[in-house]
């Protein structure tokens, strides 16, 4: 049964903990390794009953952003329901192009209130793959590991409960620049088998023997990268990283443990909250 209120779906932050670079594709897509986590810091997608299909962009991240045309919301909006109407509204709270896959996570939220709100179930995660590489596992939303391209979803064991604090410079890196500086592209995955962590420090040494494969041509286009992560690293947390292809850095704590970082420029983005189940 369509809803006749209206529906509100939080948009989580989806965190590469880990991003192994494995190949490429004759058509120039990188395959991808990578352990994805998403985090209680998000925006909001809100939907209304309508004839027509609206989107509207408000919070203190929706400065630039254009509610209109190719955007990602709509364009998942069109893909569920051609010719459906609703009054969408995108709370962002997330930086935009910042690793942490605001827009995907945006369209996932959408695709999941539109099905509430017209009745409709949700489309399958590889249906949703031409909307973006991140859309398939934001549309799950839950701890996995992902490879290809990002259309090889699988679980993965049990994480221990964590808090993550995202911290992003207030950089543009731009992807393709990142993967145009990438020194080798074949580079091998992450183990077959993924242990089963007993606790939080446990996960995070495994992750220390881990990468992200983008992080060092990350940081030769934008070094503030590694002063956030040694800003980081200097704290009390388990484990920092990049998420991604930046700029946004991670820094895993004990459950409801108060990051306590130095070093770090006001003018940052800073969010934390806990690792979701």
């Amino acid at each position: 049964m369509a809803a006749t209120e209206p529906v509100r779906v939080f948009a989580p932050a989806k965190v590469n903990l880990t991003l192994h670079v494995t190949g490429r594709r004759p058509d120039g897509y990188h395959l991808l390794d990578s352990l994805v986590v998403f985090a209680g810091v998000g925006d909001e997608i809100t939907v209304t009953p309508s004839d027509e299909l609206t989107l509207t962009i408000d919070g203190p991240e929706g400065a630039g952003l254009a509610g209109e045309g190719d955007n990602l919301v709509l364009r998942a909006a069109r893909l569920l329901g051609p010719g459906r109407g609703a009054e969408i509204r995108l709370t962002k709270r997330l930086p935009v192009a910042s690793g942490i896959g605001g827009g995907s996570a945006d369209a996932a939220a959408a695709l999941r209130a539109l099905a509430r709100l017209w009745d409709l179930p949700l489309p399958a995660p590889e249906a949703v793959l031409a909307l973006g590489a991140d859309v398939p596992a934001c549309l799950l939303g839950k701890a996995l590991r992902m490879g290809g391209i990002g259309e090889e979803l699988a679980p993965v064991p049990t994480l221990p409960a964590m808090d993550i604090l995202l911290v992003n410079p207030r950089i543009a890196v731009p992807t393709p620049e990142v993967f145009r500086r990438l020194e080798r592209r074949d580079n091998p995955a992450m183990p077959a088998e993924l242990p089963e962590w007993r606790d939080a420090a446990a996960f995070a040494a495994w992750l220390a023997e881990q990468r992200n494969d983008l992080q060092p041509p990350a940081i030769a286009v934008a070094p503030q990268i590694a002063d956030v992560l040694a800003a980081l690293r200097a704290s009390d947390c388990l484990f920092a990283g990049m998420s991604g292809s930046g700029a946004t850095c991670f820094a895993l704590y004990p459950p409801a443990a108060a990051a306590q970082v130095t070093g770090l420029d006001p003018a940052w983005w800073r969010a934390q909250g806990p690792v979701l189940p």
